[in-house]
């Protein structure tokens, strides 16, 4: 069918080659009808193993872009960030151009990129080999210009902090270059501003992944590799994770077992079911924990494990001040140890006035003892506070003369102290996690 095309008007490819240029007409009559002759384009195609220019001192200009489809993976162990990206290049060949008005108003048209010279721009920071897919096409204008676009899979190197983990942003750059044409023979520049670029990819990603997109800035770079200067385009990437997952999977339930936890201060400290409940709540955060810790980062330090390490560590300190508070409510009943004469004067400066246990005064002990119920198996008060310490009772409570019953009682105000003080130490450490997240989420 070649042979039969009409011979009017011309198309006309100034082509470089050694010591001079040639110039090729075809027909371009039937344009439409039966595309370009492929013929006339073997001239270009067998120039693809050189950089086209008509001056060497010129250097080819290369126009890049790029479209962030999705953050597929980051790799907070090996520190990698994996993230598919649609790259855009446009160049021009000096040695293509025609007059669409002879050429049935034709623009440009798709040409098989491997028959094409293709710059060797690369992602510095890629730990991978490019791999691009095969026939893939670029589009070739009237003016010569060359568009090409690829997709591509980058799993580049990223410093990454998961110190806010899941409230954490990264950022991570992929810096553009050329591996082997210096910036004397290769140019670099950008095909859409920045902001086009952050808005199309914004849009993309927003709807799908676990990270967002909140942010692209660039920088142009001439760098030297030993004694070459390339030339080179940095874009710095800023993401944050999305962290409503490990919200309702890892802070919620953490935070109701350890409001129980502090609830738990309602109950008598004399109650026999305290410490068993505070136990099964120990074993039931333990067990939460086992199975959220494939939520966790696999290394590194995040705020989120030391607040969990806080959590249980409240959660056995409060199973340990309730055994000692058992054991010390058997000791009141039995035999009240002497209290240090410290402890006695720190404890009437912190309660004054005020008890833990409201009570009825009574004659033989005016405020400073319980009622008999308080205290399970307690003596009838009235049978030891008119009796008078001994000399060697007086001694061993610290030379104060302190009565059994007013030793029982200030042992309870000591117990009662420690559970009021340890439950506000919750209710601060509560509302300090509440305050957190709320800060870090709306930052």
């Amino acid at each position: 069918p070649r042979e039969s095309w009409p011979r009017k008007e011309g198309l006309t490819w100034s082509l470089f080659s050694i010591g001079r240029a040639n110039a090729f007409t075809i027909n371009c009559s039937g344009f439409d009808q039966y595309g370009v002759n492929p013929a006339v384009l073997q001239a270009i195609f067998d120039q693809k193993d050189f950089r086209p220019f008509i001056n060497y001192s010129i250097p080819t200009h290369v126009n890049i872009s790029f479209t962030l489809s999705a953050i597929l993976e980051v790799n907070v162990q090996l520190q990698l960030l994996t993230s598919f990206l649609w790259v855009k290049m446009i160049w021009n060949n000096p040695f293509i151009s025609w007059n669409p008005k002879e050429c049935g108003n034709i623009n440009k048209f798709a040409v098989t990129a491997e028959n094409l010279w293709l710059p060797d721009i690369f992602i510095v920071e890629s730990t991978d080999v490019d791999q691009i897919p095969e026939g893939l096409s670029a589009y070739m204008t009237h003016e010569g210009d060359i568009v090409y676009n690829k997709p591509a899979r980058i799993t580049s190197v990223c410093s990454l902090d998961i110190f806010y983990f899941p409230f954490d942003q990264q950022n991570c750059t992929l810096t553009f270059s050329s591996f082997i044409y210096t910036a004397e023979t290769m140019s670099l520049g950008m095909d859409r501003e920045v902001w086009e670029i952050v808005d199309t990819s914004r849009d993309i990603v927003f709807r799908q992944g676990e990270w967002e997109l909140l942010g692209i800035s660039k920088a142009t770079l001439k760098t030297f590799v030993g004694s070459r200067l390339f030339d080179r385009i940095a874009f710095f990437l800023a993401i944050r994770r999305r962290p409503s997952l490990y919200v309702i999977n890892l802070l919620v339930p953490s935070s109701f077992l350890i409001a129980i936890d502090a609830l738990s201060f309602y109950l008598p400290a004399e109650n026999e079911n305290r410490a068993p409940f505070k136990i099964t709540l120990l074993l039931g955060y333990n067990v939460f924990l086992l199975r959220m810790s494939d939520l966790l980062p696999a290394s590194g330090t995040p705020l989120i494990s030391v607040y969990f390490a806080l959590c249980l560590s409240l959660m056995v300190v409060s199973l340990l001040e309730t055994i000692f508070i058992t054991h010390l409510l058997h000791l009141a009943t039995t035999q009240p140890p002497p209290m240090p004469r410290w402890l006695h004067s720190l404890l009437l400066y912190c309660t004054g006035s005020r008890r833990c246990y409201p009570t009825a005064p009574q004659k033989e002990n005016k405020g400073l003892g319980l009622t008999p119920s308080h205290l399970p198996g307690l003596k009838e008060p009235r049978e030891l506070v008119g009796k008078e310490p001994g000399p060697r009772e007086a001694k061993r409570n610290g030379g104060s003369e302190l009565t059994r019953a007013q030793l029982t009682d200030l042992w309870m105000e000591f117990g009662c102290r420690m559970d009021t003080f340890l439950f506000r130490l919750y209710l601060l450490f509560l509302a300090s996690s509440v305050i957190t997240v709320i800060v870090l989420w709306n930052t």
